[in-house]
Parts: C-alpha cells; structure tokens; sequence
C-alpha cells in the first residue's frame, strides 16, 4: 500500500471506564483481546507509520503494546469520560504528534471494538481520501435491513405508531436505499480531525461493507451477536466463500 506524502496515523480510542460492557476493549473475543483485532488489521493494512492507542488505562495500555501498538502517552481524564465525543479524542492525539515534532496529514481513527474491521477496507479508505481533494473524511458504512421509511414508534400509551405515515402502502422496493454509520473505522484530513468538522457531511465519502461484517458492540447482547456473527463469517472464510 503506498503511503501519501506526509505521515499517515492510526488512533485506536480505548477508554477504560467502559460501563455496559466492563473492560470491554480487552475482554476474550474469538480467542483474542478485543482490541487486538483493530490493532492487527491496522497493521496488516500497511496504511500506517504508526499506530497508536489512545487509552487512560495502564492495562489496556500493555495489552496494546503487547500486540503491536504504540502507547506513547495517556489519555487526559478531562477526555476519558461517558461523554467525550471521538474528533476531540482524535485531534487531542494529533495535538500530541505535533509536540513531538511530528506532521500528521492523515489520520485514521479505527474503534477498538471492531473485530470485524478488515485491512483491504482501511486500504480502500485510505485510496478514498486520496482521490478525492474536495473531502475531509472517508469512513465505513452499510445499509438498514429494513426500510427506515416503515419505521415504528411506540406511544407513551403503549401503542405503535409509524414514523412516515404517507409510506405505509408504499411497496420496499420503491423506497429509497437508506444507509448508517458502520463503526469501524474514520480515515480524515489532519486538518478536519483538529478543526473539530464534523464527519456526517457532503464532504466525506463512505467505504461500503456489508451487514454481515458490521454489528455495533455497545451491550452483552450486541456482543453475543457479534460472536455468533463472527463464527459464522469465520466458518464462511475457511470453506472458501467470500
């Protein structure tokens, strides 16, 4: 994969006040620390001349560098709680490189609990924001498995009611293909990530995967799906299938 002019930077966010889920970024999964598996992809994408974690936390921190990362320092509290958004964290790490005397142009945020993140999608991410003078991010997404037009609400009353009620007789297939945010991975500009621009705009453009490669990891449930899902993608890979 060849790099562009300039430094190219991974950032793995790791907290280690997870809550729902406790010590989530390095608890077991498929027989690894979760965070290894963000960590490995990052590296095997060649994408990167340093791949860093972000973390408040010492074990996370050796259970980082024991895998192949770079944890250079540690995150401020004022940037460890439930509320500190990821551009802030992000920028917070490129702030540091400066210090160092480093330059980061662009910069990858990849979460720590995307076991499904894979190095040909970071590669395309990166081959994205390269082409594309006029963006400031690249990032992952996929599409509703459900048409979000016939969504549903439940009423205080304990009763349903439609979101979009002028498409209750309209037919799936004519509804417009609606797509979200697939958490694994942001690539952005240096300068987009310092400037605190917001990544859901005109001016990124998304790497597309497939649902059966996405799950959001934020609750036990969630993560016994991710590992049934997981399984399963593994038994797929090993049976030849793609």
């Amino acid at each position: 994969m060849t790099q562009a002019a300039g430094r190219t930077i991974a950032v793995i966010p790791a907290r280690g006040g997870s809550k729902r889920i406790p010590r989530k970024n390095i608890r077991e999964f498929a027989g690894k620390p979760m965070i290894a598996w963000s960590i490995e992809a990052a590296l095997a994408s060649g994408c990167f001349e340093r791949v860093i974690v972000s973390t408040d936390d010492d074990d996370i921190a050796a259970v980082a560098e024991a895998h192949g990362a770079e944890v250079p320092f540690r995150r401020p509290i004022a940037l460890s709680d439930d509320h500190t958004g990821t551009i802030p964290v992000i920028a917070h790490a490129i702030d540091w490189l400066r210090e160092q005397g480093e330059a980061p142009e662009e910069v990858c945020c990849v979460y720590a609990t995307a076991p499904f993140v894979q190095a040909e999608d970071l590669q395309a991410g990166f081959r994205a924001l390269q082409e594309s003078n006029d963006v400031d991010y690249a990032f992952s997404v996929t599409s509703y498995a459900f048409p979000i037009q016939r969504a549903l609400r439940l009423t205080p009353e304990g009763r349903v009611a439609m979101f979009q009620h002028e498409h209750f007789s309209t037919r799936s297939q004519d509804l417009e293909e609606a797509w979200h945010d697939a958490g694994q991975f942001y690539w952005g500009r240096a300068r987009a990530w310092l400037a605190g621009t917001p990544i859901f705009t005109d001016r990124a453009v998304p790497v597309l995967l497939p649902r059966h490669r996405v799950q959001d990891i934020d609750t036990p449930e969630d993560w016994q799906r991710a590992e049934w899902l997981f399984k399963a993608w593994q038994a797929q890979q090993q049976s030849g299938g793609a």
